[in-house]
C-alpha cells in the first residue's frame, strides 16, 4: 500500500513539472555556455592549419523562462533573468529576433572577414544587395508597410548601396513628405509610398520608422567558408578574424594556447562590448582555456574587461584576461608572447 502511495505522489509530481515546463513566463534565462573551437567552423582555401593551439568563441545559453528554469536562475551564481523587453524589441516576435540576430552575425563575419584579409594583404571587394531592414517602429508609418527581413533596394527612383545614403536622403525631407520605396521579401519585388513622421522620442526627427544595415556580400581570395548557421550575434567578431588570419598567415599566432574571447568588430578592426561578459568568463575556465581576449571600451570603468577580471577573480580562474580595444592589440598581444612549454 505504502509503494503505491509512493508511486502515486512521485507520478503526480512528475505530471506537476512536465506542465510548468509549459508555462512560459515574461523572462528568459541566460547562463554559461560553451567555449567553440573555429577552426572547424572556418576554412580558408589552402589555407594554413597548423594550430598547435586554439580559438574559440565563446556563447551564453538562454531561453524562455519558465516556473522551473526560473527558480533554478535564482539560486544559481551566474544564470541570470531578464525581462523580455531587455532581450527583444518592443513587439517584436520571437522570429523577427531570431531573424535579426542571425543577421547580425552575417555583418559580424563580413567585418572579421575584412579586416582578417586586409591585414594579412589579401583580396577584398564587396558585391552589394541592397539594405536590409532589421527593425521597425511601431506606430511609426512603415510599420504596416514593411517588415524585418525586408531589402530595400530604390527610394523615389533612386538606387542605395547602403543605409548610410538612405538615411541621409530621406534625412533630407520634411513631415509629411511622401517615399516612394521599392524592397524585395522573400524573393518577391514590391512597392509602396510611405509618408514620413516625427519620432515619438525625437519629435524634431523625421522617417518612416526603420532601422537597418547595409546588405552587401564579401569577395576574396583566397575564398572562405564559414559553418555559422546557428549561431546569433555580433560577439563573436573578434575571435573570428583572428582564426581567419591563423589561417592566411605561415606562422601560428596561437603558439600552443587555448585562447577564447568575445567582441564585436567593425570593418575599422575596432572592437566593441557585448553582454553576459561574465558568463562567458566561466564558460571558458570551464573548457581549460589559456588567455580570453575582453573588451577594453578605451578604459571604461564599466568596461567588459573589468567586469571579466572581477569574475575571474570570484572564480578564481587561472586564465589571463586580456583587455582589447582593437584587432591590431590582439595580433601585437600574440606576437610577443612565448611559445607554450
Amino acid at each position: 500500500m505504502k509503494s503505491k502511495t509512493i508511486f502515486r505522489t512521485s507520478l503526480f509530481l512528475a505530471i506537476i513539472v512536465l506542465i510548468t515546463t509549459f508555462i512560459k513566463l515574461p523572462y528568459y534565462v541566460t547562463q554559461p555556455g560553451m567555449a567553440s573551437e573555429l577552426q572547424p567552423i572556418v576554412e580558408v582555401e589552402n589555407g594554413f592549419n597548423k594550430e598547435e593551439g586554439s580559438f574559440s568563441l565563446t556563447t551564453v545559453r538562454f531561453g524562455r523562462a519558465n516556473p522551473l528554469t526560473y527558480l533554478w536562475a535564482k539560486f544559481n551564481d551566474y544564470h541570470y533573468l531578464h525581462p523580455l523587453r531587455e532581450i527583444r524589441r518592443e513587439d517584436e516576435t520571437d522570429k523577427e529576433y531570431f531573424n535579426r540576430q542571425l543577421h547580425m552575425m552575417e555583418v559580424s563575419q563580413e567585418s572579421a572577414i575584412a579586416v582578417a584579409y586586409k591585414k594579412a594583404n589579401k583580396i577584398v571587394d564587396f558585391t552589394f544587395h541592397g539594405i536590409y531592414v532589421d527593425g521597425v517602429v511601431d506606430d511609426m508609418p512603415a510599420s504596416s508597410i514593411l517588415n524585418v527581413g525586408d531589402r530595400i533596394h530604390r527610394v523615389d527612383q533612386n538606387e542605395f548601396k547602403t543605409a548610410e545614403e538612405f538615411i541621409e536622403y530621406v534625412s533630407s525631407k520634411k513631415e509629411g513628405d511622401q517615399v516612394i520605396i521599392g524592397y524585395e521579401r522573400e524573393g518577391e519585388q514590391r512597392e509602396a509610398k510611405i509618408k514620413l513622421a516625427p519620432f515619438k522620442d525625437q519629435p524634431s526627427k523625421v522617417g518612416i520608422g526603420i532601422s537597418l544595415v547595409t546588405d552587401r556580400e564579401i569577395d576574396v581570395e583566397p575564398n572562405i567558408t564559414l559553418k555559422t548557421e546557428e549561431i546569433g550575434g555580433p560577439s563573436a567578431g573578434l575571435m573570428m578574424s583572428l582564426e581567419i588570419y591563423n589561417q592566411l598567415v605561415k606562422e601560428d599566432i596561437t603558439k600552443g594556447y587555448k585562447i577564447a574571447g568575445t567582441g564585436t568588430i567593425n570593418a575599422e578592426g575596432e572592437v566593441g562590448p557585448i553582454g553576459g561578459i561574465s558568463q562567458k568568463i566561466v564558460a571558458a575556465d570551464h573548457e581549460g582555456v589559456d588567455i580570453f581576449f575582453a573588451p577594453n571600451e578605451k578604459n571604461s570603468a564599466t568596461s567588459d574587461y573589468n567586469e571579466a577580471v572581477n569574475t575571474g577573480e570570484d572564480i578564481k580562474t587561472k586564465m589571463k584576461i586580456v583587455p582589447i580595444d582593437t584587432f591590431d592589440e590582439a595580433i601585437n598581444y600574440l606576437m610577443k608572447i612565448k611559445h607554450k612549454s
